[in-house]
């Protein structure tokens, strides 16, 4: 068969943190549908709105080829698909494949010969060809590899990171026949500046791609333990990161909540697919255990010394700056802050979170979280837990003034110098 991009029409399923930023970037250049189930989302992104923050409102102008549908039918008169629906795991920690096969079975209903659909969403080696596209099969009716085919685009979002871009990151690619596999690689490299890296198969892309997440979560978790160490010993953590640091071949990482959409699920994907075939992963389910628990870490420690300061625990205000999983983003998704709070109630503490990045009502959808307004002299303890560039310009004394005159001011993200706290993980 013969491809040519000269006449594609690109539909991306799911606008979120990875299929907007693609869609925009695709929409200069191409005719792009962006589709999403989300109405709100989708009228939003219409009026020229990004809740996300991933694109500005000018970025969305230059889209000048980009509609925007909730409507599946509207996806009839595409001839190449892009899926960037989520890929979470349950609260057994399994893959949860849903939004995948949902997305896969509306395309099965929309796709006609001829069509390419690229999956960009996070999964475990085999699951493209193995889980989806059986289900294409089914709904559609065509034969993979003959009727329509199949690639294979691992995204890499790096979720409020305006220095590392969709155009800007190299990009992997992966074709399900060695044609499709230049048509994927070319289709992305007429956006990619920074280039692509063809895969040799769609098995190996995914595996690269749930890698990536993988090794940076071992590493943390190594940090944490050390963290943990250095903390019985009496030594700053970060003082020794440093002095470390000093080697050119030391790797930079900080001790920390490990949560968010990739780092803390994608080694859950890996070991689920190790598991399958007869191998029980010993390193990545260490390090996974280690950073889940972490949260429950730093609340024993904060106990700890307020029982050492006298203060009393039991009724105990305690205040918890930041929820996002990570500083200058909204984006709420496996935020491990949330077990900080849980265990906080555990021992009957009450607990006051504030973020100035996120939604009230995304943090009440999904975690039943009211967000309030820090009260002035009122709280036994405070958590910096996320850092935000407004926690940033506070400073310590800004801060140290929402404690009572007997607090404890813990800071988990090295915001604030070491003199002017009282803990640091």
């Amino acid at each position: 068969m013969s491809l040519s991009l000269d006449h594609a029409k690109i539909g991306i399923i799911g606008l979120g943190y990875v299929g907007l930023p693609l869609a925009v970037e695709f929409g200069k250049q191409f005719d792009v549908l962006g589709f999403d189930i989300n109405k709100p989302r989708i009228k939003e992104l219409s009026e020229g709105r990004d809740s996300t923050l991933e694109c500005s409102s000018e970025e969305l102008k230059e889209a000048t080829n980009l509609k925007y549908s909730a409507d599946a039918a509207d996806l009839k008169e595409c001839n190449i698909y892009i899926v960037t629906v989520p890929t979470p795991i349950d609260e057994h920690k399994q893959p949860d494949l849903s939004p995948l096969v949902k997305a896969s079975e509306m395309l099965g209903k929309v796709i006609s010969k001829g069509d390419t659909i690229i999956y960009e969403s996070t999964v475990y080696p085999g699951a493209t060809e193995e889980e989806c596209i059986p289900v294409v099969e089914r709904f559609s009716g065509l034969t993979f590899n003959v009727d329509f085919f199949a690639g294979y685009s691992p995204e890499r979002i790096n979720p409020g990171d305006k220095e590392h871009r969709v155009t800007n990151i190299l990009k992997v690619t992966a074709g399900s026949t060695p044609e499709i596999a230049n048509f994927v690689d070319s289709l992305y490299k007429s956006i990619i500046t920074a280039g692509t890296h063809k895969a040799s198969s769609i098995k190996v892309a995914e595996a690269a791609k749930v890698i990536e997440n993988t090794q940076r979560d071992v590493n943390i978790a190594l940090i944490n333990e050390l963290s943990i160490i250095f903390n019985k010993l009496g030594i700053d953590t970060l003082e020794v990161l440093e002095a470390a640091g000093t080697k050119w071949n030391f790797l930079p990482f900080r001790p920390g909540l490990v949560g968010g959409h990739c780092i803390g699920v994608d080694p859950y994907y890996l070991t689920h697919k190790a598991q399958s075939v007869g191998y029980h992963p010993e390193m990545i389910l260490a390090g996974r255990r280690l950073n889940d628990g972490m949260g429950a870490y730093v609340v024993s420690q904060l106990v700890k010394t307020m029982l050492k300061d006298r203060i009393h625990v039991d009724g105990a205000n305690v205040l918890v700056m930041g929820l996002t999983f990570k500083e200058n983003c909204p984006d709420l998704r496996n935020t491990k802050v949330i077990d900080i709070v849980s265990e906080l109630k555990e021992y009957n503490i009450n607990v006051d979170v504030t973020d100035p990045w996120c939604s009230a009502e995304e943090a009440l959808e999904e975690y039943g979280l009211a967000l309030t307004s820090p009260k002035q002299g009122h709280y036994d303890a405070i958590i910096l837990a996320v850092a935000h560039d407004e926690f940033s310009v506070m400073g310590p004394e800004l801060i140290r003034e929402l404690g009572k005159e007997k607090h404890v001011l813990y800071d988990l993200k090295y915001v604030l110098p070491k003199e002017n706290v009282d803990m640091r993980l």
